[in-house]
């Protein structure tokens, strides 16, 4: 299941359509997991009344049982994903609780400043799981790039703090990654070229100045710096 970025389902290597209920109903159970019947039809109906929500519910489940019955299943009024799907959402929230492992790999990394959750739904309910998302995939580009700085892989740690900061440039965390990096390598002036930016940004955009914690890294001698 890929729900960043976009909706795709790949069943055993093919690309399987669902119509938009059933494309919701999936979603939904991706992203809070095992969900009682009637809260999932009073989630993705709310307009409608209960008898309806459960019908449209209903219609829905066998449709998506019909294309692809290894995705859902429903036990005891409970609907759940199948034991065999993985879901890309919940591989970043994994990879950010454990950002040491995950900067063993950072090839697909870079694609998460882009990659909103279903970036084209409109639907309430999605909103609120968007937010949370969007703070995981920052959280887990900054704590990798802090991690790659501390093995000396500065051209990849750089490029994540980049990619974080593109991702949300009022971000006060994503520069201090970016500062803390150019500090690690040693490249003092392109530090102070980045805290530059983040004042002038903030400044201008929120008229506020930089944490003292951002500020306090460029006015720590190098020799001390860590990027934990």
């Amino acid at each position: 299941m890929t729900l960043l970025g976009d909706f795709r389902l790949q069943v055993a290597g093919r690309s399987v359509e669902l119509g938009t209920s059933c494309r919701r109903v999936v979603a939904l159970v991706c992203l809070r997991g095992a969900v009682p019947r009637a809260r999932a039809a009073g989630t993705l109906w709310p307009a409608v009344a209960d008898r309806r929500a459960g019908a449209n519910l209903r219609t829905a489940l066998w449709r998506v049982g019909a294309v692809a019955p290894q995705v859902l299943r429903v036990e005891r009024g409970w609907l759940e994903l199948g034991p065999g799907v993985s879901v890309d959402v919940r591989d970043v929230a994994q990879r950010a609780l454990r950002a040491q492992d995950a900067a063993d790999d950072v090839a697909d990394l870079p694609r998460l400043a882009d990659a909103d959750l279903l970036p084209d739904w409109d639907d309430e309910w999605v909103a609120e799981d968007r937010e949370r998302v969007r703070q995981l995939r920052l959280h887990l580009l900054e704590a990798v790039a802090r991690t790659l700085a501390g093995r000396d892989r500065f051209a990849a740690a750089v490029d994540l703090a980049l990619t974080a900061l593109r991702a949300d440039p009022l971000r006060e965390s994503a520069h201090r990654t970016v500062i803390a990096v150019h500090l690690a390598e040693g490249n003092v002036a392109e530090a102070r070229r980045a805290f530059a930016a983040c004042r002038a940004l903030l400044h201008a955009e929120l008229g506020v100045e930089p944490s003292a914690a951002t500020a306090a890294l460029v006015a720590t001698p190098v020799r001390a710096l860590t990027v934990s």
